[in-house]
């Protein structure tokens, strides 16, 4: 990693967790800027991830949330577990919604978006943000990262009812290009076991980050995209939107809403 862009208030030192297809139940604040997303879907719940980036605002996938409105939403915090009580949890439903303009569906090209709270999170030892890729952030091949996320354990299988996590190595844009016969553009980094498979994000994952350590800091250079064919199929790795091509675009949206809203109440 060559730079990393501070977007929080505080960065949180998390401890090392090795352990969403091949991974192991997570503990309670071990990820504490993963978001569950609950989204209102044809009368039904549909699921998605994020990434908490400050107390205004959260990151995910474009995929996840075009088509619906901020009524639709529902984002949990210091969430663990699907049932029962959480007892470090909050909510916030959405009050905006940006979507990349220039996202591209069906080929998730710029698949990234920003959901802007209705109003501000407290941060304690559950709820942090993560700090961000940088404009020329670098992740060689074989760089270890981990994803989290709620989604599927497998293709076809059940929801965990505790978050998941999975360490998966990052696959050179070459090799992600050719196994995906040249789907694969510079504003997408790759990350699975080519060859090997068993893990990986699955069904229910998408929007959810990954990330990798950097000293004692975790820096999110991923949001998870999409895969071909099973979620741990050997020769298709995990595709992601690669955080570090959006600097630019993330701080001049979050600067432009934030100064409207210094002038309305002014």
């Amino acid at each position: 990693i060559s730079q990393v862009i501070f977007m929080a208030y505080l960065y949180y030192i998390s401890p090392l967790n090795t352990k969403i297809v091949g991974g192991e139940a997570a503990t309670a604040g071990a990820w504490p800027w993963q978001v569950s997303l609950h989204i209102t879907c044809n009368g039904n719940l549909c699921y998605c991830g994020g990434s908490l980036i400050n107390k205004d605002w959260v990151l995910s996938a474009a995929h996840c949330l075009q088509g619906f409105g901020t009524s639709d939403i529902m984002m949990y915090f210091g969430h663990l577990r699907r049932s029962g009580l959480n007892s470090h949890e909050t909510n916030r439903t959405a009050s905006r919604i940006i979507i990349h303009p220039t996202y591209n569906n069906p080929k998730h090209d710029n698949d990234i978006a920003l959901l802007q709270l209705s109003s501000s999170v407290t941060f304690t030892d559950y709820i942090r943000p993560v700090c961000l890729a940088a404009a020329g952030s670098k992740f060689a091949a074989g760089t270890e990262t981990w994803v989290t996320g709620w989604g599927k354990l497998q293709s076809g299988g059940s929801f965990p009812d505790i978050l998941q996590e999975v360490q998966v190595p990052v696959v050179s844009n070459s090799d992600c290009y050719n196994a995906y016969g040249g789907l694969v553009t510079n504003n997408m980094i790759c990350a699975g076991l080519i060859k090997v498979g068993g893990k990986g994000p699955c069904h229910g994952d998408s929007g959810g980050p990954m990330v990798g350590r950097n000293g004692s800091l975790w820096i999110q250079s991923g949001i998870v995209s999409f895969a071909w064919a099973k979620c741990d199929d050997p020769r298709y790795p995990g595709v992601y939107a690669r955080v570090s091509q959006y600097q630019d675009w993330i701080t001049t949206n979050i600067l432009h809403v934030t100064e409207l809203r210094n002038l309305i109440t002014k």
